[in-house]
């Protein structure tokens, strides 16, 4: 069995060790060593990844499992078994990962604590983690949860690993997802949590930094929370600052007042949007006054809105005394079209036109919309026919 560095020292970061085997499989080639630092995928913790280094050559490690006993390296290159090597895992990547998974336990601890609630999946994906819990909370809740988790940051206490008998835990209060035997590592957050865990994590809760809880949605019997940790907190709270300076320059607003801004904006674009959408009528209606007793009737009109294109065919359709057919569009990027003919049976002649001009669409009987990909030429060419 391979030999586990990062429980004798989660820092490590170089080591030297020998190659016990290598064989090319699905993932390209599979390394054993006798001695590792990289830590393997379990318990919602990617692999470690870096890289071993053979006679001044790097051999990229891309990612880490676990397999009988053993910690398996995926590598890119073959390396013979025997050979000594130095191993070198990707420091700003594992730190991360301790972070990160230093902050989820707290955060579970607490809202165990609080709420007696199991976290029963957790994933630390590329860009957030993500916690599932069998029981609802509010996000007002949240932010408490998260105030506390910043505390435990702040307190800088150390983190504590026992490697306990079966019998030892009997007598202890710990969280844990499974049932356990043989040699366990009980890892303890003073004041927040204590768990059942074989991650790598920070000494001292100081260095995990800072604990953003993100978003919180319902799912399943329970719910669904994204968080980050660390430095990877920070790089998202920059992306967000950053975001909302723009908007505070872009509307004339402080930072902190950007929502007001925006509430206010949204005001004025539906009051705007209300005064043209009267306007449009009442150009619409002059529009059917002018076509009245004209029969069928083809309208090319630029730039209407879907819902511009039928409100003007309907309007049209009830004067004209005939078919009106209102197309809004551009060649090369298509054509929204709206069809009527009041107490007409459209239904045949819309099947045709969608044939013919490469369209979707239906509705009732006297009225249809859709969309077509063809020139206008094509369209008032299968209008001229008289179908």
């Amino acid at each position: 069995m391979t030999e586990r560095l990062y429980y004798q020292d989660t820092y490590c970061r170089e080591f030297e060790a020998q190659v016990v085997s290598c064989t090319e499989g699905k993932n390209r080639f599979e390394v054993v060593l006798d001695r590792t630092a990289f830590y393997p995928e379990g318990g919602g913790q990617p692999g470690d990844t870096g890289c071993l280094v053979f006679n001044g050559t790097e051999i990229n490690v891309f990612d880490t499992h676990e397999k009988n006993g053993d910690v398996v390296h995926y590598t890119d290159r073959q390396v013979q078994a025997g050979a000594k090597v130095s191993g070198k895992i990707d420091w700003q990547h594992r730190f991360d990962l301790m972070q990160n998974h230093s902050g989820e336990h707290i955060v579970s601890g607490l809202i165990h604590e609080r709420f007696g609630y199991q976290n029963v999946g957790f994933h630390m994906g590329k860009d957030m983690i993500t916690i599932d819990f069998d029981g609802d909370f509010s996000v007002q809740d949240m932010k408490e949860i998260e105030l506390r988790a910043n505390e435990t940051v702040w307190a800088d206490v150390p983190v504590q690993i026992q490697n306990c008998t079966e019998e030892e835990v009997s007598a202890m209060e710990f969280r844990s997802k499974k049932e356990l035997h043989g040699t366990i590592r009980i890892v303890t957050f003073p004041g927040a949590d204590v768990c059942a865990c074989c991650g790598t994590h920070v000494k001292r809760t100081g260095e995990i930094g800072l604990i953003r809880l993100i978003s919180l949605q319902k799912f399943r019997n329970g719910v669904r929370m994204e968080m980050l940790c660390g430095r990877k907190a920070l790089l998202y709270t920059e992306q967000i600052c950053e975001q909302n300076r723009l908007i505070s320059v872009a509307l004339s607003a402080k930072p902190v007042q950007t929502a007001e801004a925006v509430e206010r904006l949204k005001a004025l674009s539906a009051e705007t949007a209300y005064r043209l959408a009267g306007l449009e009528e009442k150009v619409f209606n002059e529009r059917a006054k002018i076509l009245t007793g004209a029969g069928d009737v083809l309208l090319f009109e630029e730039n209407l809105s879907p819902e511009g294109v039928r409100k003007l065919a309907a309007a049209v359709m009830e004067t004209c005394g005939g078919r009106c057919v209102v197309c809004s569009g551009e060649d090369g990027a298509g054509y929204k079209y709206a069809i009527g003919q009041k107490d007409g049976d459209l239904r045949q002649t819309v099947k045709q036109f969608n044939a013919a001009c490469s369209g979707r669409g239906g509705g009732k009987p006297f009225f249809a919309q859709g969309s077509v990909n063809a020139a206008r030429t094509e369209i008032e060419k299968f209008w001229e026919k008289g179908v």
